[in-house]
């Protein structure tokens, strides 16, 4: 004779099991900090602003020869 399953359970254990699929998935897409977000952001804008500065530099370069 087999064993004796608990349905009830079973069916608790497999939801619970899917949440903590979902949960990790998402921690992993919505995981990053908010410090590092906004490090990032900074990041970019400093290398925008670097970028840019050097575009107008080269093109008063163009312009004066």
């Amino acid at each position: 004779m087999g064993t004796v399953i608990n349905l009830n359970r079973y069916r608790k254990d497999k939801q619970r099991a899917e949440r903590e699929r979902r949960a990790n998935e998402k921690r992993v897409r919505f995981g990053i900090p908010k410090s590092e977000r906004s490090k990032s952001a900074a990041q970019r804008t400093l290398e925008t602003r670097r970028l840019d500065g050097l575009q107008c530099s080269d093109r008063g370069a163009e312009r004066e020869e």
